[in-house]
Protein backbone atom coordinates (compact mmCIF):
# COMPACT_ATOMS: atom_id res chain seq x y z
CA UNK A 1 0.00 0.00 0.00
CA UNK A 2 2.97 2.32 0.34
CA UNK A 3 2.35 5.03 -2.23
CA UNK A 4 -0.62 4.13 -3.72
CA UNK A 5 -3.91 5.39 -4.11
CA UNK A 6 -6.32 4.25 -0.96
CA UNK A 7 -9.17 3.18 -4.07
CA UNK A 8 -7.20 0.22 -4.60
CA UNK A 9 -7.68 -1.38 -1.59
CA UNK A 10 -10.45 -4.25 -1.70
CA UNK A 11 -13.90 -3.43 -0.87
CA UNK A 12 -17.48 -4.73 -1.74
CA UNK A 13 -20.23 -3.44 0.04
CA UNK A 14 -20.82 -7.18 0.74
CA UNK A 15 -18.16 -8.48 2.70
CA UNK A 16 -17.44 -4.57 3.88
CA UNK A 17 -15.22 -3.98 6.42
CA UNK A 18 -11.87 -5.50 4.39
CA UNK A 19 -9.66 -4.51 7.81
CA UNK A 20 -6.55 -2.10 7.03
CA UNK A 21 -3.48 -3.31 6.30
CA UNK A 22 -1.36 -5.49 8.88
CA UNK A 23 1.03 -1.82 9.47
CA UNK A 24 0.52 1.65 11.18
CA UNK A 25 -0.02 3.87 7.77
CA UNK A 26 -0.27 7.89 6.85
CA UNK A 27 -3.55 7.82 4.91
CA UNK A 28 -3.93 10.91 2.60
CA UNK A 29 -6.44 11.20 0.06
CA UNK A 30 -4.35 10.47 -2.62
CA UNK A 31 -2.36 7.65 -1.42
CA UNK A 32 -1.40 5.85 1.48
CA UNK A 33 1.95 5.32 3.12
CA UNK A 34 3.38 2.75 5.70
CA UNK A 35 4.87 3.94 8.71
CA UNK A 36 7.44 1.99 11.03
CA UNK A 37 7.08 2.68 14.88
CA UNK A 38 9.86 3.42 16.86
CA UNK A 39 11.98 0.81 17.99
CA UNK A 40 12.82 2.46 21.71
CA UNK A 41 10.32 0.76 24.13
CA UNK A 42 7.91 2.78 26.41
CA UNK A 43 6.92 1.94 29.74
CA UNK A 44 4.92 4.68 30.78
CA UNK A 45 0.92 4.88 29.99
CA UNK A 46 0.46 6.87 27.29
CA UNK A 47 -1.97 9.82 27.72
CA UNK A 48 -3.23 12.42 25.09
CA UNK A 49 0.23 14.30 25.11
CA UNK A 50 2.43 11.48 25.39
CA UNK A 51 0.36 9.34 22.54
CA UNK A 52 1.46 12.59 20.07
CA UNK A 53 4.83 12.56 21.43
CA UNK A 54 5.37 8.52 20.77
CA UNK A 55 3.28 9.36 17.19
CA UNK A 56 5.84 11.63 16.29
CA UNK A 57 8.57 9.43 16.12
CA UNK A 58 6.64 7.30 13.74
CA UNK A 59 8.90 7.46 10.16
CA UNK A 60 8.27 6.91 6.67
CA UNK A 61 10.83 4.77 4.26
CA UNK A 62 12.75 7.76 3.89
CA UNK A 63 12.96 8.09 7.83
CA UNK A 64 10.97 11.57 7.78
CA UNK A 65 9.54 11.96 10.74
CA UNK A 66 5.26 12.20 10.86
CA UNK A 67 5.43 15.46 12.19
CA UNK A 68 7.17 16.36 8.52
CA UNK A 69 5.21 14.32 6.21
CA UNK A 70 1.84 15.97 7.95
CA UNK A 71 3.76 19.81 7.25
CA UNK A 72 4.43 18.27 3.67
CA UNK A 73 1.24 17.41 2.91
CA UNK A 74 -0.20 20.69 4.61
CA UNK A 75 -2.28 18.76 7.23
CA UNK A 76 -2.91 19.69 10.95
CA UNK A 77 -0.02 19.13 13.31
CA UNK A 78 -0.30 16.42 15.83
CA UNK A 79 -0.91 18.84 18.74
CA UNK A 80 -4.48 19.38 16.82
CA UNK A 81 -5.49 15.89 16.28
CA UNK A 82 -7.38 13.46 18.94
CA UNK A 83 -7.59 9.61 18.46
CA UNK A 84 -10.37 8.23 17.29
CA UNK A 85 -10.92 4.47 17.72
CA UNK A 86 -11.66 3.20 13.28
CA UNK A 87 -14.28 -0.29 13.56
CA UNK A 88 -16.25 -1.03 10.18
CA UNK A 89 -16.53 1.01 7.31
CA UNK A 90 -14.52 3.54 8.87
CA UNK A 91 -11.47 1.33 8.95
CA UNK A 92 -11.16 0.64 5.44
CA UNK A 93 -8.99 3.03 2.57
CA UNK A 94 -11.25 2.72 0.38
CA UNK A 95 -14.39 4.39 2.45
CA UNK A 96 -11.99 7.02 4.03
CA UNK A 97 -11.07 7.77 0.62
CA UNK A 98 -14.35 8.45 -0.25
CA UNK A 99 -15.27 10.26 2.03
CA UNK A 100 -12.40 12.42 1.10
CA UNK A 101 -10.84 11.90 4.38
CA UNK A 102 -8.03 14.52 4.96
CA UNK A 103 -4.62 13.53 5.92
CA UNK A 104 -4.61 10.94 9.18
CA UNK A 105 -1.98 8.85 11.02
CA UNK A 106 -3.37 5.54 11.70
CA UNK A 107 -2.04 3.19 14.48
CA UNK A 108 -2.42 -0.44 14.84
CA UNK A 109 -3.29 -0.97 18.90
CA UNK A 110 -4.70 -4.01 20.42
CA UNK A 111 -7.51 -4.16 22.35
CA UNK A 112 -8.11 -6.23 25.37
CA UNK A 113 -11.17 -7.39 27.34
CA UNK A 114 -12.91 -5.63 24.23
CA UNK A 115 -13.88 -6.69 20.68
CA UNK A 116 -15.16 -5.70 17.52
CA UNK A 117 -18.68 -7.03 17.00
CA UNK A 118 -21.81 -6.07 14.85
CA UNK A 119 -24.59 -3.65 15.17
CA UNK A 120 -28.45 -4.53 14.97
CA UNK A 121 -29.49 -2.62 12.20
CA UNK A 122 -28.34 -2.11 8.13
CA UNK A 123 -27.41 1.14 6.61
CA UNK A 124 -28.91 0.52 2.83
CA UNK A 125 -27.30 3.49 1.59
CA UNK A 126 -25.01 1.43 -0.76
CA UNK A 127 -26.40 -2.17 -0.76
CA UNK A 128 -29.51 -3.63 -0.68
CA UNK A 129 -30.72 -4.86 2.14
CA UNK A 130 -27.78 -3.22 3.84
CA UNK A 131 -24.12 -3.24 5.67
CA UNK A 132 -24.22 -3.91 8.89
CA UNK A 133 -21.93 -1.34 10.45
CA UNK A 134 -19.66 -2.34 13.69
CA UNK A 135 -19.39 -1.28 17.31
CA UNK A 136 -17.09 -2.14 20.89
CA UNK A 137 -18.20 -4.37 23.26
CA UNK A 138 -16.93 -5.84 26.30
CA UNK A 139 -15.65 -9.67 26.28
CA UNK A 140 -13.58 -10.53 29.47
CA UNK A 141 -10.02 -12.10 28.66
CA UNK A 142 -10.46 -11.26 24.92
CA UNK A 143 -8.14 -9.53 22.20
CA UNK A 144 -7.78 -8.35 18.70
CA UNK A 145 -6.07 -5.64 16.73
CA UNK A 146 -7.99 -2.48 15.68
CA UNK A 147 -6.59 0.88 14.17
CA UNK A 148 -6.10 4.06 15.99
CA UNK A 149 -6.53 7.30 13.90
CA UNK A 150 -5.49 10.87 15.26
CA UNK A 151 -8.13 13.16 13.69
CA UNK A 152 -9.05 16.84 14.17
CA UNK A 153 -12.20 17.50 16.28
CA UNK A 154 -14.12 18.31 12.84
CA UNK A 155 -12.99 15.03 11.08
CA UNK A 156 -14.02 13.27 13.93
CA UNK A 157 -17.26 14.80 14.04
CA UNK A 158 -17.53 14.31 10.07
CA UNK A 159 -16.72 10.70 10.32
CA UNK A 160 -19.81 10.08 13.00
CA UNK A 161 -22.07 11.92 11.45
CA UNK A 162 -21.26 9.80 7.65
CA UNK A 163 -22.17 6.49 9.81
CA UNK A 164 -25.58 8.65 11.12
CA UNK A 165 -26.47 9.35 7.74
CA UNK A 166 -25.93 12.77 8.79
CA UNK A 167 -28.82 12.82 11.26
CA UNK A 168 -27.43 13.84 14.87
CA UNK A 169 -28.15 11.80 17.76
CA UNK A 170 -28.13 8.65 16.12
CA UNK A 171 -24.30 7.80 16.39
CA UNK A 172 -22.22 9.22 19.17
CA UNK A 173 -18.43 9.78 20.50
CA UNK A 174 -18.12 7.83 24.02
CA UNK A 175 -14.84 7.31 26.23
CA UNK A 176 -14.55 3.70 27.04
CA UNK A 177 -14.35 3.31 31.01
CA UNK A 178 -13.61 -0.39 30.82
CA UNK A 179 -10.45 -2.56 28.67
CA UNK A 180 -7.39 -2.01 27.89
CA UNK A 181 -5.39 -0.54 24.72
CA UNK A 182 -1.44 -0.63 24.22
CA UNK A 183 0.30 0.14 20.68
CA UNK A 184 0.93 -2.92 18.39
CA UNK A 185 4.72 -3.36 16.71
CA UNK A 186 4.37 -7.21 15.73
CA UNK A 187 2.05 -9.63 13.83
CA UNK A 188 -1.01 -10.72 16.36
CA UNK A 189 -3.11 -13.16 16.26
CA UNK A 190 -6.65 -12.91 17.77
CA UNK A 191 -8.01 -16.31 19.59
CA UNK A 192 -10.41 -18.31 17.21
CA UNK A 193 -13.78 -19.79 17.85
CA UNK A 194 -12.43 -22.76 19.48
CA UNK A 195 -11.00 -21.09 21.82
CA UNK A 196 -13.87 -19.53 23.38
CA UNK A 197 -16.22 -21.33 26.16
CA UNK A 198 -19.75 -20.64 26.69
CA UNK A 199 -21.44 -22.11 30.56
CA UNK A 200 -24.59 -20.58 28.92
CA UNK A 201 -24.48 -16.98 30.44
CA UNK A 202 -20.74 -16.02 30.26
CA UNK A 203 -18.34 -16.44 27.64
CA UNK A 204 -14.72 -17.02 28.59
CA UNK A 205 -11.28 -16.79 26.31
CA UNK A 206 -9.21 -20.55 27.67
CA UNK A 207 -6.25 -19.41 25.88
CA UNK A 208 -3.22 -17.06 27.04
CA UNK A 209 -2.95 -13.49 25.89
CA UNK A 210 0.50 -12.85 24.04
CA UNK A 211 3.14 -10.23 25.57
CA UNK A 212 2.64 -6.72 24.32
CA UNK A 213 4.51 -5.48 22.17
CA UNK A 214 4.15 -1.50 22.85
CA UNK A 215 3.11 0.90 25.56
CA UNK A 216 -0.45 0.83 26.83
CA UNK A 217 -3.14 4.04 25.63
CA UNK A 218 -5.00 5.63 28.62
CA UNK A 219 -8.38 4.31 26.88
CA UNK A 220 -10.22 7.53 28.14
CA UNK A 221 -8.71 9.56 26.05
CA UNK A 222 -9.99 7.68 23.10
CA UNK A 223 -13.11 8.01 21.14
CA UNK A 224 -15.11 5.43 19.81
CA UNK A 225 -18.60 5.70 17.83
CA UNK A 226 -21.60 3.66 19.57
CA UNK A 227 -25.09 3.70 18.22
CA UNK A 228 -27.36 5.48 20.85
CA UNK A 229 -30.33 2.88 19.76
CA UNK A 230 -29.40 -0.17 18.05
CA UNK A 231 -26.63 -1.40 20.28
CA UNK A 232 -25.26 -4.67 19.96
CA UNK A 233 -26.59 -7.80 18.42
CA UNK A 234 -26.74 -10.59 20.71
CA UNK A 235 -26.42 -13.81 19.42
CA UNK A 236 -28.36 -15.58 21.59
CA UNK A 237 -26.37 -14.58 24.63
CA UNK A 238 -23.42 -14.70 22.38
CA UNK A 239 -21.17 -11.86 20.91
CA UNK A 240 -20.73 -12.04 17.18
CA UNK A 241 -17.04 -11.35 16.85
CA UNK A 242 -16.41 -9.53 13.42
CA UNK A 243 -13.16 -11.56 13.32
CA UNK A 244 -15.03 -14.78 13.44
CA UNK A 245 -18.23 -13.20 11.46
CA UNK A 246 -17.38 -11.56 8.62
CA UNK A 247 -20.26 -9.26 6.90
CA UNK A 248 -22.13 -11.33 4.50
CA UNK A 249 -21.75 -14.93 6.88
CA UNK A 250 -22.95 -12.77 9.68
CA UNK A 251 -26.15 -11.82 7.86
CA UNK A 252 -26.73 -14.94 5.99
CA UNK A 253 -26.22 -17.23 9.10
CA UNK A 254 -26.72 -15.57 12.20
CA UNK A 255 -28.55 -11.84 11.91
CA UNK A 256 -32.19 -12.53 13.01
CA UNK A 257 -31.67 -15.67 14.69
CA UNK A 258 -31.02 -13.40 18.05
CA UNK A 259 -31.92 -10.11 19.27
CA UNK A 260 -30.50 -6.51 20.52
CA UNK A 261 -28.67 -5.27 23.21
CA UNK A 262 -28.51 -1.92 24.10
CA UNK A 263 -25.25 0.24 23.55
CA UNK A 264 -25.14 0.76 27.42
CA UNK A 265 -25.70 -2.70 28.44
CA UNK A 266 -22.35 -4.11 26.71
CA UNK A 267 -19.73 -1.23 27.31
CA UNK A 268 -19.18 1.17 30.35
CA UNK A 269 -18.11 4.50 29.15
CA UNK A 270 -16.80 7.55 31.42
CA UNK A 271 -20.05 10.33 31.54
Amino acid sequence: MDGRSPRLWPYSPASSPVALPETDLLHTPEATWVLTPPATPHEATLDLSGLRAWAASYTDAESTALPELLKAHGAASLEERWPLLLLGELANPYRLAALRCEAAPILRVRLSDLCRTWTDGQDARHIQPGLHHVTLARSRGWWEVAHLGLFTRPEMKRLTMWLAEDRPGVWKPVRPAEGRMHVETQPLDHPTRDDIQWDGAEERVERPAPTFTGPEVDLSTVMVPVHVRRGCYDHRGRLARCVHYPQREFHENVFRRGSACDWHDVLDVHR
